[in-house]
Formats: structure tokens, sequence, C-alpha cells
């Protein structure tokens, strides 16, 4: 066997295709349609937030809500309560007063304006807080259960229900 056999061979190129047949195998993939991914938010590719068939970001579920008191139980602030002052539900976190406080420079909008240096709280995941019982002194799980027809959030430890999501109220 020669040379140029041996090189065209499927032994040293890896493939058992006639050389015009791997060419068109190379070209197909070209063809096909473009694959569009669901691309939210900066960042790398898999740090995308996932979303549904209508392009929206799908909404994680949690078990706290605005207005909670829960005491945080992982990461760096564990062991302080607080309010839950707001609930991102695209990114599964949760904005706690007083808790995960960070030093935000912020850069002077208008000529003649100044600069400044905020502390200001910023989200911790919605996996690293429980629901707090003031009564009780500790922190529990959340279930749920019908009383007289309605159904209510519970603490599990306590028994103790959380009260319903107050209505906001209107500036006049």
């Amino acid at each position: 066997m020669s040379v140029q056999a041996l090189r065209s061979s499927s032994f040293f190129t890896g493939s058992r295709l006639a050389p015009s047949q791997r060419r068109q195998q190379v070209a197909a993939p070209c063809r096909a349609m473009p694959v569009q991914a669901a691309v939210i938010g900066p960042g790398k590719k898999w740090e995308h937030t996932e979303t549904n068939q209508n392009g929206k970001p799908v909404r994680v579920s949690m078990h706290v809500r605005k207005g909670d008191t829960v005491k945080v139980i992982a990461g760096g602030d564990k062991g302080k309560v607080g309010t839950v002052l707001d609930v991102i539900t695209k990114r599964g976190e949760v904005v706690v007063e007083g808790v995960n406080i960070k030093t935000k420079h912020v850069k002077p909008s208008a000529q003649g304006e100044e600069g400044q240096i905020l502390k200001k709280e910023f989200p911790v995941h919605h996996s690293n807080v429980a629901v707090y019982s003031t009564a009780q002194q500790t922190h529990s799980r959340v279930g749920f259960k019908v009383v007289d027809g309605k159904k209510v959030r519970y603490l599990k430890k306590t028994g103790e229900v959380l009260p319903e999501r107050l209505p906001e109220k209107k500036a006049e």
C-alpha cells in the first residue's frame, strides 16, 4: 500500500467516509436553522435567566413574602432578624432590612452635583432565610392549612398562623 493511500485511509483520518462524503457531513449543520437561545440578562450563556415559552423569565415560587419577619440561617449575616422589604421572583432573592449591607458609590447625575457613598441592603437568596416567630423567638418552615374556609400560611414548628399580606397604602 502506498503512503498516499495510507494517509487517505480511515485509520489516519479517523473517519470511514470518503472525502466527498466528509465535505457534505461538515457542511450539513451550516444549512440547519439557527437555534435561538433564551437569553435574558448580562453574563455568560449559562448564567442567563430561564425563560418560559412566551420569552418571559420563569418565576421562582418562594416561602417568604414581602412584610414577613425572617431570620438569616446561612451566610455572612447568619443569625440576623429583619423584615422582608422586597421580593425578586425572577432570581429567587429577597431584600431583608439590615442584612447584606454593602457600600455603593454613586456618580453625580447632574453638573455641579456631588457623588455619594450609600450603604444599601442587597438581595440574598430566599433559601438562606427562614420565617421567624417573634412571639416564640424561633424560626420555622412554612406550611399551608385551611382555617374557616380560607387557606392560610402557618409556622410548622409553633403552629402560629402568619398574617395575610397587608394591602399597600395608596399615596394621596
